[in-house]
């Protein structure tokens, strides 16, 4: 299920001016919306998406009968959305020529140089295009309302397989998958599902996810050991499974801390029983994700971990500004990937990347199935970044419990819980 476009105002609401234990005040009245349970706008999006899906399916076959493969001139996807296709690299492997094979992507809102999450599939892309020799196409979009049109542009010049990034791309990559029966389509940070949110399983089409709340528990353990204030705080950009569940687990890596160690670590941003925290309503306004960074650091937390894409570098400027603040960085490494590696204490890490390269490998040698990949700490998937800059001053007994709590999740022994789990 994909959110319709008045998600942002229903469920991403940000925390009133009271902070409570959720979270900081709001941002301007103009932004804030009081908090709603997930239930009240289901029945909406059931209907919804229904229309919408039907509505994308009937536009991609008539796409393809009307116009078959799509010239390599053709103008780029409806919302100004820049489709691009390349020749194959010479770093190409050696043996069978894969040249006559398209692997695309469409992007998220946040575009290819996000740093983030659609920028490591974007290069997880390239890295298989250079060892494969295969062709690629691409398209960013830029609102929400670009998925559908930047998929059936995908579908039209032809692709094998077509990758879409976030959970945001669901309905369109479902919709064209069930259109195009012998194209293979994949889809990062979501399953699929019916009109009623039940499991659906498509024969062409996997699932790539992340178990991210685990990586997110060794960072909020650290955060708790590492911060000098007792108050930490995360947030996100929209309230959909992908990102609270980094919340989740950051809260009770928090948690784990202050039971181990008798401390009293504040948490701001997230209540994970009442799944309830703040969250700015976009992935792309960076100047919202400083005001709330701001208001954080004023109510004294000195290390934050915002998971909200693009948005997250305006908290990571209001981190510098502040002088004595630390970011916790997601998705990518931070202090490989921003130009706030000084202020990045660590990351949780999702191999998109690896993961987008994969299954365009399996799809390229004809071993392409629709079972879901989850990244965990097991298959390294999902992982801890370095301290880098912060090695010296993170204690040995705080790595050596991190190394003992990774080990205990791999194990089984330990189990990081989320309602939004895969």
């Amino acid at each position: 299920m994909r959110p319709t476009s008045g998600f942002p105002a229903i469920v991403s609401a940000l925390i009133s001016a009271d902070p409570g234990p959720g979270g900081p005040g709001a941002l301007p009245a103009e932004r804030a919306t009081p908090p709603q349970e997930l239930g009240h706008y289901l029945q909406e999006i059931r209907v919804k998406k229904s229309i919408y899906a039907t509505a994308l399916a009937a536009t991609a076959a008539l796409a393809l009968a009307a116009c078959g493969a799509a010239p390599e001139d053709e103008e780029p996807a409806a919302g100004g959305d820049e489709t691009t296709a390349s020749e194959s690299t010479d770093d190409a492997t050696e043996g069978a020529d894969n040249s006559d094979f398209l692997a695309c992507v469409v992007s998220d809102q946040g575009g290819w140089d996000d740093q983030s999450f659609n920028q490591s599939a974007f290069e997880g892309l390239q890295a298989a295009v250079s060892e494969l020799g295969i062709e690629q196409a691409d398209a960013e979009s830029q609102a929400d309302s670009d998925y559908g049109p930047n998929v059936d542009s995908m579908v039209q010049q032809g692709c094998n397989l077509t990758i879409g990034v976030g959970f945001l791309l669901e309905d369109p990559i479902q919709a064209a998958a069930e259109a195009n029966p012998d194209t293979n389509f994949a889809l990062i940070d979501s399953t699929f599902s019916d009109a009623d949110f039940n499991p659906v399983e498509l024969e062409n089409a996997k699932p790539i996810i992340f178990n991210t709340a685990e990586a997110a528990y060794l960072a909020g353990y650290v955060a708790a050991a590492m911060t000098e204030t007792g108050t930490v705080a995360t947030f996100g950009g929209l309230q959909i499974p992908s990102v609270s569940i980094f919340m989740d687990g950051f809260a009770d890596g928090v948690a784990k801390h202050n039971e181990d160690n008798g401390t009293d670590v504040q948490l701001l941003g997230w209540d994970k029983e009442a799944q309830n925290g703040s969250f700015t309503g976009d992935f792309e306004n960076q100047a919202n994700g400083q005001t709330l960074t701001e208001q954080f650091i004023a109510q004294g937390a000195d290390i934050v971990m915002p998971v909200a894409g693009p948005v997250g570098l305006g908290a990571a400027a209001a981190a510098q500004a502040a002088g004595d603040v630390k970011i916790i960085g997601v998705d990518s490494d931070w202090y490989e990937s921003t130009e706030y590696g000084a202020i990045a204490l660590t990351s949780v890490v999702k191999q998109i990347g690896q993961a987008v390269q994969d299954t365009i490998t399996e799809s390229v040698e004809g071993n392409f199935t629709n079972e879901p990949y989850i990244g965990t700490l097991e298959n390294e998937g999902v992982g801890l970044a370095p301290f880098h800059d912060f090695d010296a001053e993170v204690p040995q007994e705080v790595k050596d419990a991190v190394t003992a709590l990774q080990e205990q999740i791999v194990s089984g022994e330990l189990v990081v819980e989320s309602p939004n789990a895969p």
